[in-house]
């Protein structure tokens, strides 16, 4: 049974390959993505839209009282990571039809986890075995390694 092990970041996936009886890891590839480490000012020219609430309070002029920008969950970050996420997710579904894993360990911080799982088709989704909620994408191959749980080595 051939396990092969995610650890990644928004910026970052490293891949390694691992063969049950056996501990060790074996790197097997890496995707980065270099905008994620840009500034939300360096992904988009213009700024967030603006709102202005037109509530009327007793005693002041009618009209605009208060504006505020709308942004949050549409920044232009997050939507590079969830980009970054199906990227992992594509080159994990081409590795699976070459017939390269069996089981997947997911390692990364739970937010990306999260956008990980979501972008995962279903079929992956059956593969993993094991998640990790840990950013341990800029750790030594050892510390990866005592990290991978037990159960999924069996």
């Amino acid at each position: 049974m051939r396990i092969r092990i995610v650890v990644a970041d928004q910026a970052e996936a490293r891949f390694y390959d691992a063969e049950p009886p056996e501990k060790a890891l074996h790197a097997s590839g890496r995707l980065r993505d270099p905008s994620a480490r840009l500034h939300e000012r360096d992904l988009v020219s213009d700024r967030p839209g603006r709102v202005f609430e037109r509530a009327a309070v007793l005693g002041t002029r009618r009209g605009a009282v208060a504006h505020h920008d709308t942004g949050g969950e549409r920044s232009a970050r997050r939507y590079a990571a969830v980009a970054f996420a199906r990227r992992i997710a594509l080159q994990l579904e081409r590795a699976q039809r070459e017939g390269r894993f069996d089981r997947i360990v997911l390692m990364a911080n739970p937010r990306f986890l999260g956008m990980l799982r979501r972008v995962l088709p279903p079929r992956l989704i059956r593969c993993v075995v094991a998640e990790v909620p840990k950013d341990l994408v800029h750790q030594s191959d050892q510390v990866v390694s005592a990290h991978v749980p037990g159960t999924a080595l069996r």
